[in-house]
């Protein structure tokens, strides 16, 4: 991400809101905000879904985690981080939800 974005976006990573990594593996939020194992596709549909303008990089890395997870979500700031990973977190929740009540 470019320094003229700096300020502006959010980067968000999958094990920022993932239940299964600890906080030293990159989890920011409470484990009872976080979801098990958040796919790209989830985070990214429930960026859209909150209005959020939306980019993912899937050729990037996760620094603390760099052999195994690829990818981060980069969003346009409207909150702080803590906040906009919380709503993430709730949206994909809740399409979970939807989608296992619809099979």
């Amino acid at each position: 991400m470019s320094r003229k974005f700096k300020g502006k976006y959010v980067v968000i990573w999958p094990s920022n809101i993932d239940s299964t990594k600890s906080r030293r593996k990159g989890r920011k939020i409470p484990l009872k905000d976080a979801i098990k194992s958040p796919k790209k596709e989830e985070l990214v549909e429930a960026a859209r879904e909150l209005g959020i303008l939306v980019n993912f990089e899937e050729d990037k890395k996760y620094p603390k985690n760099w052999f195994s997870e690829t990818g981060r979500l980069i969003v346009r700031k409207v909150q702080g981080k803590t906040e906009t990973l919380k709503k993430i977190a709730r949206k994909i929740a809740e399409i979970r939800t939807k989608r296992k009540k619809s099979y």
